[in-house]
């Protein structure tokens, strides 16, 4: 690489790339200083000049203005310095240029290096970039091998992705080629460019699926107020209309169940359970426990941990609780109070609510409108 290629390649670098010229000049002047005192074994205190213009190098020597030369290589007397350059005073430094006879192939290949490194730098930097900004979206990867750790590596388009055991849903099978959406987790700076971890089992990719599949959420008409997730099995998901016209249920769940079929499918038969959020704690719960039907709904606002106590029908108990205590669980998180459930029968017997203050929730079952959920 000649002069004037190299400064050509730093005119397209700079352009292409946006790396400054100064910066590529600079790491060539430190590489070559380095290269120089490998090569040439000096003890001397160098420094390397590249004209900025030109492309030339030079090799340059400083040595220190002193009254007495004790080191011949590091210092120079006030009146030789004076012959150079009578400004010269004590203390002050002189370039003396020792460029080796041989040196412009080593300056080659040292300045191709740089150039090379600082291009690759950028790529990697250009690429993290890229992919840092789409963290917590959604992308669609397709399968590429397993990594011989249970990890899954995919393809983003221009790079690939890990997808570890844990952010996999359980029971999944992957193969090679397949496309499915990944939740993109967390994307860092590695040596070879961006490292990528996504994830099939982070809530976020629910909410991000249902903002693909609804414009009514993406706009904003329809928001997603929480969601409560056990991946692979159900999520609960909380909306609310910010228009009296849309009904934010059936914004979600889409004509004869269209849009959030697409989202189970996706998930893998993953159940989705599509709830109207209120502002009302009791009625908020009552419709968090469906698919089971709720008699009455007592809150205690006494304590320091909000808490409440559900009745439900004798012959609902088990699905409102649900299996392993699925249905209650994710209830509770969604909706972030402590519940207590009892069967009617059971409710009557122990005192465990007061029916005569809360009387029947018939009045909120009413407010809870009728909505299509995957169960």
């Amino acid at each position: 690489m000649d002069c004037k290629e190299l400064l050509d390649s730093l005119e397209i670098i700079e352009k292409e790339k946006g790396i400054p010229k100064e910066t590529i000049f600079e790491a060539i002047e430190t590489s070559l200083v380095t290269a120089c005192k490998k090569n040439y074994g000096t003890s001397q205190n160098i420094k390397v000049d590249m004209n900025r213009e030109t492309g030339e190098i030079k090799v340059l020597a400083q040595k220190e203005v002193g009254e007495d030369v004790y080191d011949a290589f590091l210092e120079v007397s006030l009146e030789d310095a004076q012959e150079i350059n009578p400004m010269y005073e004590l203390g002050d430094f002189v370039d003396f240029e020792i460029t080796p006879k041989n040196f412009g192939r080593i300056s080659a290949q040292t300045a191709k290096q740089v150039v090379v490194q600082k291009f690759r730098e950028a790529e990697r930097e250009k690429m993290y970039n890229e992919f840092s900004a789409k963290e917590k979206e959604v992308e669609t990867a397709i399968v590429q091998r397993t990594d011989g750790k249970g990890n899954i590596i995919v393809n983003l388009g221009k790079t690939d992705a890990i997808l570890p055991m844990t952010e996999q849903l359980p029971g999944e099978t992957y193969k090679f080629n397949d496309r499915l959406k990944v939740y993109i987790l967390k994307v860092s700076l590695a040596t070879k460019g961006p490292q990528v971890t996504v994830s099939r089992t982070h809530y976020e990719l629910v909410k991000r699926l249902f903002e693909l599949e609804c414009p009514e959420i993406f706009d904003g008409t329809v928001e997603i107020k929480g969601i409560s997730r056990e991946a692979g099995s159900r999520t609960k998901m909380a909306v609310y209309s910010n228009s009296e016209n849309v009904d934010a249920v059936g914004a979600c769940v889409g004509q004869n169940g269209s849009r959030v079929d697409v989202i189970v499918n996706e998930l893998k038969g993953e159940k989705i359970d599509i709830i109207p959020w209120s502002e009302d704690p009791a009625e908020f719960i009552a419709a968090a426990l469906r698919p089971a039907n709720v008699v009455a709904v007592e809150i205690d606002e006494n304590e320091d941990e909000k808490s409440a106590k559900v009745v439900v029908p004798d012959n609902q108990l088990s699905l409102a609780i649900g299996k392993e205590g699925q249905n209650v669980r994710l209830a509770a998180r969604l909706t972030g109070w402590k519940i207590d459930i009892k069967s009617e029968s059971q409710a009557r017997s122990t005192d465990f609510i007061d029916f005569d203050k809360i009387g029947n929730n018939s009045e909120v079952e009413e407010t809870i409108e009728e909505e299509t959920t995957e169960e």
